[in-house]
Order: structure tokens, then C-alpha cells, then sequence
């Protein structure tokens, strides 16, 4: 992380409302993400982690609120004119989504042959590059149940760069893996955002994956963010539930929240 972000916004959240069945799962949530950072939204289970990272991959779309993909407001577009605008947009799966019909080098090749017009021999090679990319060069003839949960991320990794997006977006991307290979994918996530200069929004409650990687961190609780900023910010939050939620994490110690003051009820 030694390079910095330019200060542009790639990302832009703005007073976002979303609710299922009448259940609000997001409450006004704003946000912005830089261009060339790793944003890391953390929050437990069915906080809303996975909902925003649709609404920002336009894949649903909110009832109140503006999202932003550079300048362009995305919730009011209709499908066709959203299309060119998912196309800055990479989504990597939690659980890597790929098609099980298909062998590797197919799956990555199919976002390509679906929206770019290219000579197979330019597809071979732009599978080649990606593969190689995410340490996944030989694999091509293999199929995905011939692959473990580590390497079908790596995959999926590799299908969302084939379309040389923008944006990056990822949905847990180390949950299901054992500490080494979710040390593997965190240093993917760095390596390609820095040297590809893409943007990364990545959402996880793998805590110690969050604060290896990410520039700057928000927290999602009950539909709300409740902290953002740079890591050692969030850390130092006095905060009651960013605290627990810290600790519970192994982030924080029982020292460090020794004189965290439970809130007024």
C-alpha cells in the first residue's frame, strides 16, 4: 500500500434507502470511494454488507438514494442504458459463481465473447494474461469441481479482469478458505488493484483480512455506517459496538476496551 489514491471518486453513495418486504436494510447510507483505493465495508452477517455491493454493482436498485459510477447516476438508468456502465464494473462472487458446464478457460473468456468483438486467438490471449495473472496459468482444460474453493476464487478473480474494468468489486472474498489461501487472495486484491490501477470495494467480515489490505474502512450496523476512515482511525473508534465488533475479530484487545463506556439506554 505505499502508492496513494489520486483523490478522484470512482464511487459515490449518496443518502442510499433499501428494504425488502417492507424491512429497511439500508438507512441512509452515503459513501465515497476513491479512485486506485481498497474501500473495505466490514459489519456482521446481515448488516446490509452484501445489498450496498449490489446496488453499487447495479444489480438492483434502491428506493431512495443516488449511486454514482464516476458521473454517471446509475439507479434511474434503464437496462440498456446500463449496460456500458456495468461493463467498468468486475464483480467477484463469494462463491466464485462460475459455470460449472464450462471449463476455466471458457468461464473467463465469456464476459469477452459476450461484449467485446475479438478474434478467438485475441481471446486466447487475454485469457493467458489473466490466468497467469492471479497464478492460474495450466488450468485452462479443467473444469471447476476439478478445482478447490482457493483456486475457483482465483478464477473468478481472473473472469471479473478479463473485461479490464474500472471497478472491482468484491463479496467476501476470503470466506470458506484456510489462512494461507485467504492470505493468497488478499495479496491478489492488492497486487492487481495496484497494478492494474483499478478501484476495490471490497466486502468481508474476515476483520483480518479487512485491515491487512484496506486504505480505509467503514463499518455497517443494523443498515447504518458507523464509522469510516483510515485503519488505525477505525481501530482507535471509541465506539461501543465498532469496539466489540473489533475485539470479536481479534482486531482489538480486552485492554483496548477496557474503558469503552456501554451507551445510554
Amino acid at each position: 500500500m505505499t502508492e496513494q489514491p489520486d483523490g478522484q471518486v470512482a464511487v459515490r453513495v449518496v443518502d442510499v434507502w433499501y428494504a425488502v418486504d417492507s424491512r429497511w436494510v439500508l438507512q441512509g447510507v452515503s459513501l465515497e470511494v476513491r479512485t486506485g483505493e481498497i474501500f473495505a465495508i466490514m459489519g456482521p452477517s446481515g448488516c446490509g454488507k452484501t445489498t450496498l455491493l449490489k446496488l453499487v454493482g447495479g444489480l438492483i436498485k434502491p428506493q431512495r438514494g443516488e449511486i454514482w459510477i464516476g458521473d454517471t447516476e446509475i439507479s434511474h438508468l434503464s437496462e440498456a442504458k446500463l449496460a456500458p456502465v456495468r461493463r467498468q464494473v468486475g464483480l467477484v462472487f463469494q462463491y466464485a459463481a462460475l459455470f460449472d458446464s464450462l471449463t476455466v478457460y471458457d468461464n473467463v473468456a465469456f464476459g469477452v465473447r459476450r461484449h467485446i468483438t475479438r478474434r478467438e486467438d485475441e481471446v486466447a490471449e487475454i485469457v493467458r494474461q489473466k490466468l497467469e495473472m492471479v497464478g492460474m496459468a495450466g488450468t485452462e482444460r479443467l473444469y471447476p469441481a476439478q478445482l478447490s474453493g482457493g483456486m475457483q476464487k482465483r478464477v473468478g478473480l481472473a473472469r471479473a479482469l478479463a473485461l479490464e474494468p474500472e471497478i472491482v468489486l468484491y463479496d467476501e472474498p476470503t470466506a470458506g478458505l484456510d489462512p494461507i489461501m485467504a492470505d493468497t487472495i488478499d495479496t491478489l486484491i492488492v497486487r492487481t488493484t495496484r497494478h492494474l490501477r483499478v478501484t476495490s470495494l471490497v466486502v468481508s467480515h474476515d476483520l483480518t483480512s479487512v485491515f491487512h489490505i484496506a486504505d480505509r474502512v467503514a463499518m455497517l450496523h443494523e443498515g447504518r455506517i458507523i464509522t469510516r476512515g483510515e485503519p488505525q482511525a477505525v481501530r482507535a473508534d471509541r465506539n461501543p459496538v465498532v469496539r466489540r465488533f473489533l475485539k470479536a475479530g481479534g482486531i482489538v484487545t480486552d485492554e483496548d476496551t477496557s474503558t469503552v463506556e456501554e451507551p445510554e439506554r
